[in-house]
């Protein structure tokens, strides 16, 4: 790979991913040091994280390395989205009306809700007994 490359930082959840983007590739894949499809290994789940790249029509001119960490497959898998994302942005930021429309630099701020005291989890009550 060149040593030029193009880098954005995605979070969903509790997932982090660094993303590398770097131009004049074929379209490899590396995340954590494995194939896309090795890591990825739900149906439709890389071309998800790859979907930035499908928005502006340059699925194939770069290679993408990925190192995220923490979280479960689909916190994974949007974190690389939003990171490819913003390093499209950083590459080209004539692209920025094109992924906003998209929806692909929106970060998710949706994250899981605190154990309350009293309760079992974020809102489910004990089970009533009336006896």
């Amino acid at each position: 790979m060149s040593a030029q490359y193009y880098e954005g930082i995605g979070r969903r959840k509790e997932a982090s991913a660094r993303v590398r983007l770097f131009p004049g590739g074929t379209g490899r894949v590396i995340i954590n040091d494995k194939d896309g499809l090795a890591y990825l290994t739900r149906t439709g789940d890389l071309e998800a994280a790859l979907q930035p790249l499908r928005v502006i029509g340059q699925e194939r001119a770069y290679d993408v390395t990925v190192h995220v960490n923490g979280g479960g497959v689909t916190g994974q898998r949007d974190a690389i989205r939003l990171g490819v994302a913003r390093a499209i942005l950083k590459l080209d930021p004539e692209t920025r009306p094109a992924l906003r429309s998209a929806e692909m630099l929106t970060r998710d701020p949706r994250v899981k809700e605190r154990k309350k005291p009293g309760l079992k989890r974020a809102r489910k009550a004990p089970t009533y007994t009336k006896r």
